[in-house]
């Protein structure tokens, strides 16, 4: 049961838990990890897709300037080996970083939140075989993972999508899995069944929504992992390939050049810097929310 207050005031108890919007909401704009989070995302975002239509130079035109020039005027973070501009390049490289760690992490909450719902509702064998399959993947580093599938199949942006999904598969299912048994003990589901809903029926309507706030926070940290396990495969030369700019990418070509011109390993570093910690801030307020939501007072 939880209690909801509003202003202070408890105005009363609900069954079910609160609702994800209101959960949304609080932790987004009521949390000073969720707005410090929020800023920081836009930030990045805004750079990402504004930052190409005011870069001064292509991300891959080469002898702007000379090789390894110090932050000047011309050059506000200097450039790199190859007189490449270090500004233009980080303006485009944030592409990769971001779009595929959101579409794995999404199709990997669509499969394992899907599978890992299932399996806990259904229970008996089929959860035995779903979580089994889960613990079989989870055994396997996800690194060594990545270095079998992408030496087979290439270092194509779609690769890396199928690499990080089939890495978060089993350790979102896991987590939804523990979720959803928590849930399916309430008396709302057991009265949707007493109706004969369907099982399709009974997840849609009665237990996907109560996981949704748990669910949210954990989609947010595996934004965060992920953008740093994608980042470190283009670091390692797994992930985007040259001429790119991607910002992982563009870390391991300078980094033997640092005390040169620090500018050309820091900016791309920064960047994934501040990505990694506004989800993980979102991530942390959604988390501290749930977890008010859970013991039974959430102020909205």
């Amino acid at each position: 049961m939880s209690t909801i207050i509003v202003g202070g005031a408890v105005t009363g108890s609900l069954d079910a838990p609160a609702k994800p919007s209101s959960i949304f909401k609080h932790a987004l704009l009521h949390t000073v990890q969720g707005r410090v989070g929020i800023a920081s995302l836009t930030l990045i975002f805004l750079v990402i897709l504004l930052g190409p239509l005011f870069a001064p130079y292509s991300y891959s035109e080469l002898g702007v300037g000379a090789p390894l020039e110090r932050a000047s005027l011309a050059h506000l973070f200097g450039t790199d080996q190859l007189g490449r501009d270090i500004l233009s390049r980080l303006l485009f490289g944030g592409g990769t970083v971001v779009l595929v760690p959101l579409v794995a992490v999404t199709l990997a909450f669509c499969i394992g939140g899907g599978v890992g719902t299932y399996g806990a509702y259904k229970g008996g064998k089929t959860d035995l075989l779903i979580t089994r399959t889960f613990d079989l993947f989870l055994a396997v580093p996800p690194l060594l993972l990545a270095l079998v599938i992408i030496s087979a199949l290439g270092t194509s942006p779609m690769v890396l999508v199928a690499v990080v999904t089939i890495v978060y598969i089993p350790r979102i299912g896991r987590v939804i899995r523990g979720a959803t048994q928590g849930i399916i003990t309430n008396d709302y589901v057991a009265a949707a069944e007493a109706r004969g809903e369907s099982t399709l029926a009974i997840l849609l309507r009665e237990v996907f929504p109560n996981v949704m706030g748990l669910a949210s926070a954990e989609y947010a940290l595996r934004l965060t992992y992920s953008i740093l396990f994608v980042a470190t495969l283009s670091f390692l030369g797994l992930g985007a390939q040259p001429p790119s700019s991607d910002w992982g990418l563009m870390v391991a070509e300078s980094r033997g050049f640092i005390s040169i011109n620090p500018w050309a390993t820091l900016a791309p570093s920064l960047a994934i810097a501040i990505l990694s910690v506004g989800f993980n801030l979102v991530a942390d307020a959604l988390a501290s929310v749930v977890g008010a939501s859970e013991n039974g007072r959430v102020v909205i």
